[in-house]
C-alpha cells in the first residue's frame, strides 16, 4: 500500500477536548516554576534500546487485547530516496517482502499467517510513504511457536528478501494494478498542482507509486540496490507491544536482529526540504470527473521545523492546539449558518509533505460555484483573528474541551488496544515526536492550561500568516457553462481581505442547563437479570425497557442504542419519497430552543453524543458518553423525543451543504457505476429514490418530515434502550426513571410493514461505460429469497471468506491481474429471509473477461468440490480470534444485545460461537454453495467510455 505523506496537504484536523478549575494562586505558582529548558521525559512504561548494529527497539507489555502482540518493522526510508531508475521501487520493495524470503518461500508467508488467523489486508499489512516504510504484523502470543514465527517474519523482511527475477516480474502486474487504481480526476489534478505545493523540492518527483514506465521496465538490479542501500539496521526500528512480558520480547528482538551485520560504508540518509519562495503560488485545476470542489491554503514556515524536546516547546504545542480549537469552533459556526460558505472547513498548524517544514493550513470543501466564497471565508477568519484576536469565553471553552479529552485518554490508558498504542512509537522513531506517556501529558496539561492567556494565543497568527511561502490550490469539476476561477481573481481577493477592516467575532452568552423544565419522574415497575449475559433489564412505568451491561473493557466509555419497530415502512409511498432526503437534516436544528452552536458551547468539557434516526423498519437513537456525562446523555435523549427544534434556517443550511457535497459525485465513474447498478437491480421498487441529486434535495419536504418524526417518537412505550460500558447502576436507574420513564407513551406497539417488492433475481448482465481512465470493475451478485437458518447463514458467510482467499491466490498471485479482490455474503432474517453473495474486483478493461471467468471457475470448484480443509481451517482460525477480541468490546455487546431483540435471536448463542465455528465442515460450505450459487447471478461490469 502506498501512502502519500505524514499529514497530507488536504488536512483534517483532530482537535483535543477537556474540563478543569484551578485557583489563581496555583496558576501563578505553575507559571513561575516551569523550567522551559528542561527536557520532556520519556515514557517509563516503554522499554527503548539500541543494538550494536544501530537498530532501535521499543517494547511495552500491554494486555489489551489478550494473547496478542503487535509487531512493527519501521524503515526510515521511502520513495524520496529513490534514484532515477528506481521510481516506485520503495513501494515495490514493500510488495516483494510478501513474495519470498529466506524462511518463507513464495506464498508461504501469507499461507502460514492465514493458518493462524491473521488475515492479509485486514490484519497483516504495510505502507510506503515519501520518507518511511512500515510493516504491520499482529500475531497470537499464547503459543511460543507462533510468537517465534512472528519475529522470524519481521527479521526476514529486514534483510532476508529473496528478490528473484521471476518473482519481481510476477509482481509487476499487481503493482501496476495498484497504480491503475490511483488514476482518476484527483490524481490528474494533483500532478498539476504538486509542483507549486512542493516548489523546488524533490518530493514532487517522488510520488510513492512511481511511474508506469519504470514499473514496467526497471531492471532487477535496481530494486536489489534499493534494498541493500536502505534496508539496514541503523535506519530501522522494531516495535513489540502486547500481552507478553518485556524480557521475552527483548530477548526475541536481540536474538533475531542482533545478528544482522551493521552496514559498511552506508550511504548517507539525506533529509529533503521544501525551499522557501517569495511568490504566492496559485494552482486552479479542474477535471470533468472531479467529484468535489476543494480549497487549500498553505502558509509554510520560513524556518525548518524541529521536534519538541523541551517543556517550553511542549507547552507551545498546547498553545497551538488551543488556537486550532478556537479557529475551528468559529468555522463550524459558519458551516452551520443559514447560508453556509462551505460544506466543511478547518484550519490548523502542523506538518507538510516534508519532515523539515511545518505550515499553517486552511482547508474547505464547497459547492462547484462557491470556491471563492469559501476561500474568502477562510482568509477572512484568519484575518479576523489577526485584527481582533480570540475572546475569553472562547478560550475557556477550548480549555474545557481539551482537558476533557485528555482526561478520557488518561482514564482509558490501561485499556488502550496495542494497535493504537504503537503508532506513537512509530512517530517517535521517525520524527522524534515526544513520548512522555499519557499520565505525564495529562498532568502537564492540567498544570499549564490555566497559565495560558489570550495574548499568547493571539500572537501566533502573526507568525502563521505571511505573504511569502504561500500556496493556494483550488480543485473542482470542469463543466460546460461554468466559469473557471482565475489567478487574477485570487490575487485580488488576497489583497482585498488583507486590507479590509473586519468586525470582531461576537461571542454570545449561552444557557447553563439543557433542560429548562424538569420532567415528572416515572418509576421502574419491574426488572430482570440475565446472569449468563451479565445484563439487567428495567421495565419502566411508561412501558419502555432499558437493558444494560456493566463492563470493564473501557474505563471512560458508555455506549447507547435504542429502537422501536415501525420506521418509514409505515409511511405511504408519497410520504416516503417526500421525506427520505429530509430526515438527515432534522437533528441539525438542535433541541429545546438551542441551536447546534449553542449546544456545542453548552457541552464544552463534556463528551456526549446523541443522534436520532428513522430507518426502513424502525426508529431509534444512538450515542455515547463518558460516565461523568451520563446525565447529559439521558437529557439529550429526552429532549430529542420531546423538544426537537423546528428551524427552517437550520434545515436550509443542511440542504445547501448536501447539495454542495453531492452535486458532482455522479461524475466519478465508480460512483456512477454503483448508482446505475442500483437502478438496474432495485429501480422497479415504487420507493426507489436513486442518487440524491441537488434537485431531489430541493424537493425534500421539511414540514412533512418533521411531522412524521414527531409521530415516530410520540410513543416511547415501545422503545427498547441499551447501554453498555462503565456504568454506575444506581445512576442509570435514577436517570432512566427521570428522563426515560417520563417520556410520553400511547401503547401503540406498532409493527413495521413489509413491501411486496423484491429485487430482480436470476441471470442478468449490465455493462456500464463511464470515465476516461483505462479502469474497469466487475461485480457478481447472487441473491434471492430463502428461509433463515443460523447455521446455514454462518456457513454462507464462511464460504465467502474462503472464496476471498482463493480470489487473491488466483486473480492476484497467479494472474497478476488485480490489486485486491474479495467476496462477502449474508443471509438476513428480517424483514424476510434473503440471501446475498457478492464478488467484486477492479482490473484493466483488457482483463475483464479473463478474470471474470477465472473468478466464476473458483465458484464452480466450491460447488463441485467444496473448499479444501486447509482453507476452511484458515477461516475458522480467523473467526475464533476475531470473536475473542469482540467479546471484550463494548460496541460488540451493544450490537449483540440490540440485534437479539431486533431480529428475535437467541442471546446465549454468543457463548457458543467457537463451538459453531469448530463444527463447520467442508460439506456444510459445499452444500450452501450448491443451494445458493447455482441459480444464476447478476453480472455488473464497469468499463471506460469508448
Amino acid at each position: 500500500m502506498q501512502k502519500l505523506s505524514r499529514y497530507a496537504f488536504g488536512i483534517t484536523l483532530l482537535m483535543l477536548t477537556f474540563s478543569f478549575h484551578f485557583q489563581a494562586q496555583e496558576v501563578l505558582n505553575k507559571t513561575t516554576t516551569l523550567n522551559t529548558k528542561e527536557k520532556i521525559p520519556f515514557n517509563p512504561e516503554v522499554k527503548m534500546g539500541k543494538l550494536s548494529n544501530g537498530l532501535t527497539y521499543y517494547i511495552k507489555n500491554n494486555g489489551k487485547p489478550e494473547n496478542k502482540v503487535e509487531l512493527r518493522l519501521v524503515v526510515n526510508a521511502g520513495s524520496i530516496l529513490e534514484d532515477e531508475d528506481q521510481l516506485g521501487l520503495a513501494h515495490f520493495m514493500e510488495h516483494m517482502n510478501f513474495n519470498g524470503t529466506k524462511n518463507f518461500k513464495k506464498n508461504e508467508l501469507v499461507d502460514y499467517l492465514q493458518g493462524i488467523g491473521v488475515k492479509f489486508g485486514a490484519h497483516l499489512n504495510a505502507y510506503t510513504s515519501f520518507d518511511e516504510t512500515v510493516y504491520i504484523l499482529p500475531i497470537p502470543s499464547d503459543d511460543p511457536e507462533k510468537l517465534e514465527k512472528g519475529f522470524q517474519i519481521i527479521e526476514d523482511w529486514a534483510h532476508n528478501a529473496l528478490l528473484t527475477d521471476e518473482e519481481i516480474d510476477n509482481e509487476r502486474g499487481v503493482v501496476l494494478e495498484e497504480y491503475r487504481l490511483g488514476k482518476g480526476a484527483d490524481e490528474r489534478m494533483m500532478q498539476r498542482y504538486l509542483p507549486k505545493v512542493l516548489y523546488g523540492s524533490k518530493y514532487a518527483e517522488r510520488l510513492p507509486i512511481g511511474t508506469k514506465e519504470n514499473l514496467e521496465t526497471f531492471k532487477h538490479e535496481s530494486i536489489r540496490r534499493y534494498y541493500k542501500d536502505w534496508y539496514r539496521p541503523d535506519l530501522m526500528a522494531v516495535m513489540a507491544v502486547g500481552d507478553v512480558d518485556v524480557a521475552t520480547l527483548e530477548a526475541k528482538i536481540k536474538e533475531h536482529f542482533g545478528k544482522i551485520p551493521a552496514a559498511k560504508n552506508p550511504k548517507p540518509r539525506p533529509v529533503f526540504d521544501l525551499p522557501n519562495h517569495k511568490e504566492t503560488f496559485i494552482a486552479i485545476e479542474t477535471d470533468k470527473e472531479a467529484s468535489f470542489s476543494q480549497i487549500q491554503v498553505m502558509f509554510k514556515d520560513r524556518d525548518e521545523s524541529k521536534a519538541d524536546v523541551t517543556l517550553g516547546e511542549y507547552r507551545k504545542s498546547i498553545v497551538q492546539g488551543l488556537f486550532s480549537q478556537m479557529i475551528n469552533n468559529r468555522l463550524e459556526e459558519l458551516r452551520n449558518s443559514e447560508n453556509p460558505p462551505f460544506v466543511f472547513g478547518s484550519s490548523g498548524y502542523g506538518g507538510t509533505y516534508a519532515r523539515t517544514k511545518n505550515a499553517y493550513q486552511s482547508f474547505a470543501m464547497s459547492s462547484e460555484s462557491g470556491q471563492m466564497t469559501a476561500l474568502k471565508t477562510l482568509l477572512e477568519e484568519n484575518e479576523r483573528v489577526k485584527q481582533h484576536g480570540f475572546f475569553k469565553g472562547e478560550l475557556e471553552r477550548a480549555k474545557k474541551d481539551i482537558i476533557a479529552r485528555m482526561e478520557k485518554m488518561y482514564k482509558d490508558n490501561d485499556k488502550m488496544e496495542s494497535n493504537r498504542v504503537i503508532g506513537e512509537y512509530v512517530r517517535h522513531f521517525l520524527e522524534n515526536e515526544p513520548m512522555p506517556g499519557i499520565e505525564w501529558e495529562y498532568n502537564f496539561y492540567k498544570e499549564q492550561l490555566p497559565t495560558i492567556g489570550l495574548d499568547e494565543i493571539n500572537a501566533l497568527i502573526s507568525s502563521y500568516i505571511k505573504d511569502d511561502n504561500r500556496v493556494i490550490v483550488l480543485t473542482g469539476p470542469e463543466k460546460e457553462g461554468m466559469t473557471k476561477v482565475t489567478e487574477a481573481e485570487v490575487h485580488t481577493l488576497l489583497e482585498t481581505v488583507k486590507n479590509s477592516k473586519l468586525e470582531p467575532y461576537e461571542d454570545k452568552d449561552v444557557a447553563e442547563s439543557l433542560i429548562t423544565k424538569l420532567p415528572e419522574t416515572g418509576t421502574i415497575t419491574d426488572y430482570k437479570i440475565n446472569e449468563k449475559l451479565g445484563t439487567t433489564t428495567l421495565i419502566l412505568s411508561n412501558g419502555a425497557k432499558v437493558t444494560y451491561k456493566v463492563t470493564d473493557f473501557k474505563n471512560d466509555e458508555v455506549l447507547f442504542d435504542s429502537f422501536s419497530f415501525g420506521g418509514n415502512s409505515l409511511y405511504s409511498d408519497e410520504e416516503y419519497l417526500a421525506t427520505v432526503n429530509a430526515n438527515g437534516g432534522l437533528a441539525e436544528a438542535g433541541v429545546n430552543g438551542f441551536d447546534k452552536t449553542e449546544l456545542s458551547k453548552m457541552m464544552s468539557g463534556k463528551i456526549v453524543r446523541v443522534r436520532p434516526s428513522i430507518s426502513t423498519y424502525s426508529e431509534g437513537m444512538s450515542g455515547s458518553a463518558t460516565p461523568k456525562d451520563l446525565e447529559e446523555l439521558f437529557q439529550l435523549i429526552h429532549l430529542h423525543f420531546t423538544a426537537l427544534n423546528k428551524d427552517e434556517k437550520a434545515f436550509k443550511s443542511f440542504i445547501e451543504k448536501q447539495k454542495s457535497f453531492l452535486g458532482n459525485m455522479m461524475s466519478n465513474p465508480q460512483t456512477y457505476f454503483s448508482v446505475k447498478m442500483g437502478e438496474f437491480m432495485y429501480g422497479e421498487n415504487p420507493r426507489y429514490t436513486g442518487f440524491p441529486t441537488p434537485e431531489k434535495m430541493d424537493e425534500a419536504n421539511y414540514d412533512l418530515a418533521y411531522k412524521k418524526y414527531q409521530e415516530r417518537f410520540a410513543d416511547a412505550g415501545d422503545f427498547h434502550f441499551y447501554f453498555v460500558g462503565n456504568i454506575d447502576e444506581n445512576k442509570l436507574a435514577e436517570f432512566s426513571m427521570k428522563y426515560l420513564a417520563s417520556l410520553p407513551s400511547t401503547n401503540s406497539n406498532e409493527m413495521y410493514k413489509v413491501s411486496d417488492f423484491r429485487p430482480i433475481t436470476g441471470m442478468h448482465e449490465k455493462v456500464i461505460e463511464k470515465g476516461e481512465d483505462p479502469k474497469s470493475s466487475v461485480r457478481i451478485t447472487y441473491h434471492g429469497p430463502t428461509e433463515y437458518d443460523a447455521k446455514e447463514a454462518h456457513a454462507f458467510k464462511s464460504l465467502a471468506e474462503v472464496l476471498s482467499i482463493k480470489l487473491i491466490e488466483k486473480l492476484r498471485e497467479e494472474e497478476g491481474g488485480v490489486y485486491g479482490a474479495g467476496a462477502n455474503a449474508n443471509i438476513s432474517k428480517m424483514p424476510y429471509g434473503w440471501y446475498r453473495f457478492n464478488i467484486s474486483f477492479p482490473c484493466g478493461p483488457e482483463n475483464v473477461d479473463k478474470l471474470k471467468t477465472a473468478a466464476l471457475a473458483e465458484v464452480e470448484k466450491l460447488i463441485t468440490e467444496g473448499p479444501s480443509q486447509k482453507d476452511l481451517d484458515k477461516v475458522k482460525e480467523a473467526q475464533i480470534l476475531d470473536h475473542k477480541e469482540d467479546m471484550k468490546q463494548n460496541r460488540f455487546w451493544l450490537n449483540t444485545l440490540k440485534d437479539v431483540d431486533y431480529e428475535g435471536r437467541d442471546a446465549l448463542k454468543v457463548f457458543d460461537f467457537e463451538k459453531s465455528v469448530n463444527d463447520l465442515t467442508v460439506a456444510d460450505l459445499q452444500n450452501v454453495a450448491k443451494k445458493y450459487l447455482t441459480n444464476g447471478y447478476i453480472l455488473g461490469i464497469h468499463n471506460p467510455e469508448k
